[in-house]
């Protein structure tokens, strides 16, 4: 058994743990807070147990009981990113075994990192406020005191109070609503979790929503302005799910939907159970962005299913999640568009070892994680190093039936629980245990506890890429003179996710001569496409290449949608620009209020904004 620790949490859960939360909220727009209360069922592992503690984050606690008595309580000093302990003494003592509800009243701040309230200005529809939450990895706690560590898995039961011209959505089933006994202008919405799930996947949205039915088990939900469109684009859900299910084993959520964010969504798509969220960005009307759907699809069943123990195991989510993500795209499209896939992610990798500096633990598969603040250890390691990892053994075990097989048992021994490497490994021993000899040659300790790039690189099938990096090549080799040769049928015949690679490809090349940009334009006229993925390294291009026209639209692109894997490499390229430096400063700072907090503070700190003074 591992240590019952984890350096991301104040809570101590060798002493107790959480089984069941039942949420009281009352959502008011215009203090900007949650009025709450939280009644958690707390199981206790130890004799003369005394005490708890539990992770909070800039909370305003006005009371607490233990089984209805009153409970002392001391909120602890606060911690520069973790927030700050509740410590609390219970009026009696428990023994092993026991349970007791403790119930928090508490509001949470203005500022609580996990929620982002928007005004009707920052909608689609531009007259209703709106509220969502994002709690991965640790901001649960300003939402709700908790033990906010992956380690605690608990069912949740909430009551959600409203304005009753909004509609609450939460990460659970919905459980039916009633007029509000307390105000006749509000209505409360309930929900259910009857599934055990860590902290991290509790979210909550409130906004002028919609939905249309896409499936047997799934609704998409946004505001009326987009929801046709996202019906339209997210309408082989379905598809997707049985395939996941072919390949993993039942969906036991029950429900799978989808709710497209306002722009300011800071990721590309959240795995919160029955409501995967997702950005707008991927509403880019060709259905080519599927991906991020098969990927939150897949962590119904890695992730939030077998759950990691701690932080530092991310890679067990996230590797495992992006290979039966690439299983899904194998079996609804074929087993070289996993190979075109895979190339891309390696590249993906590459770019965030570059970015962080190959010497860096942080690009670890296991990284330790002792005063790191996880928001800025965010990157695509965990995904791109561990599917390296899985795709390497597939390949050491006898191909991907085979190991998919293994991937199967993993996630039925281990579902409904948070595992660590260790015991993955372990299994994985275990599970081929007549190739023992093979895995031992692994060099465990390359793979897992050393920086930079994996020490083997898979000789993927690159039938798909072939005719990116040829095109790629000929940019970068050819001479003002000659760049008439480049003619529109060039890119006609790429599909988008080979348009994509090859944007990809030159963004790895030095930067090209603004006369070969200028020409690109002209030939391909990429400035008229609106795929996101395409427009972003479009967009990044011109501007390494210093093509001044280029600047208005990439910050108009970093501002007008704020998930980060564009927002910040674009105002980065910018600030890169010497000439327009002072501009990617003046816009963010423009910007900045309309921003989700966590895109705020790391936009800040990649543009030094904060360094020299306090905000």
């Amino acid at each position: 058994m591992t240590s019952a620790t984890d350096p991301c949490s104040f809570s101590s859960f060798s002493k107790c743990v959480t089984k069941h939360l039942n949420l009281t909220f009352h959502v008011d727009f215009d203090s900007h807070v949650l009025k709450a209360k939280v009644a958690l069922t707390v199981e206790v592992l130890v004799d003369n147990f005394t005490s708890l503690t539990l992770d909070t984050k800039d909370l305003k606690v006005s009371k607490v009981t233990a089984n209805g008595q009153a409970a002392k309580f001391t909120l602890g000093p606060k911690h520069r990113f973790m927030g700050t302990p509740l410590e609390i003494t219970l009026p009696f003592d428990l023994s092993r075994g026991q349970h007791v509800i403790v119930e928090v009243t508490y509001e949470t701040a203005p500022s609580a990192s996990a929620l982002q309230w928007l005004t009707p200005e920052q909608t689609a529809g531009k007259k209703h406020p709106y509220l969502f939450s994002q709690c991965q990895a640790t901001h649960c706690r300003s939402m709700v005191p908790c033990q906010d560590t992956p380690a605690m898995k608990h069912t949740y039961y909430a009551q959600v109070s409203v304005p009753k011209e909004l509609v609450a959505v939460m990460s659970a089933v919905r459980d039916g609503e009633e007029p509000d006994p307390q105000d006749s202008s509000r209505v409360i919405y309930h929900f259910r979790q009857p599934v055990p799930m860590p902290s991290y996947l509790i979210a909550i949205v409130v906004g002028a929503l919609e939905s249309r039915e896409i499936g047997p088990r799934s609704r998409v939900w946004s505001e009326k302005e987009f929801v046709d469109k996202a019906a339209y684009e997210f309408s082989e859900t379905e598809t997707m799910l049985k395939t996941a299910e072919g390949l993993a084993g039942p969906y036991v959520w029950g429900q799978y939907d989808i709710l497209v964010l306002p722009p300011s969504f800071p990721y590309g798509g959240m795995e919160n159970p029955c409501l995967t969220f997702a950005t707008p960005t991927l509403l880019a009307g060709d259905r080519s962005l599927s991906n991020v759907i098969a990927h939150e699809i897949s962590h119904s069943w890695t992730g939030n299913l077998v759950t990691n123990k701690t932080w530092e195991h991310f890679w067990l989510n996230e590797g495992h999640t992006v290979y039966l993500e690439r299983m899904i795209g194998r079996s609804l499209e074929s087993e070289q568009f996993r190979q075109f896939k895979a190339m891309g992610g390696w590249k993906d990798l590459q770019e965030s070892v570059n970015t962080f500096g190959a010497n860096n633990p942080l690009t670890n598969l296991v990284p330790n994680l002792n005063e790191v603040d996880l928001d800025e250890a965010f990157s695509s390691v965990p995904y791109e190093k561990g599917f390296a990892l899985l795709y390497h053994l597939e390949e050491l075990m006898g191909g991907p039936e085979v190991f998919m097989g293994f991937v199967k048992s993993y996630i039925q021994l281990f579902a409904y629980s948070s595992v660590t490497t260790e015991e993955w490994k372990h299994y994985l021993f275990t599970y081929f245990k007549n190739k023992v000899d093979i895995l031992n040659k692994v060099d465990w300790n390359a793979w897992m506890h050393t920086p930079g790039m994996p020490p083997v690189k898979p000789q993927y099938d690159s039938t798909m890429a072939d005719a990116c990096i040829a095109l790629c090549k000929r940019w970068v080799k050819t001479k003002e003179g000659d760049l008439g040769n480049f003619i529109e049928v060039d890119v006609k015949t790429l599909s988008t996710h080979q348009l994509i690679e090859f944007l990809s490809l030159l963004l790895q090349e030095e930067p090209l001569p603004l006369s070969h940009v200028k020409r690109m334009q002209e030939v391909y006229q990429l400035n008229a496409f609106n795929n996101a993925e395409i427009r972003f390294r479009w967009l990044r291009l011109c501007v390494k290449s210093k093509w001044e026209d280029a600047v208005p639209m990439a910050l108009k692109m970093a501002t007008e949608q704020g998930r980060m894997k564009f927002t910040r490499p674009l105002f980065k390229e910018v600030y890169n620009f010497d000439k327009y430096h002072e501009e990617a400063v003046r816009v963010f700072i423009a910007h900045r209020a309309a921003m989700h907090p966590v895109t705020a503070n790391l936009v800040a700190k990649d543009l030094k904004v904060d360094a020299d003074k306090s905000t």
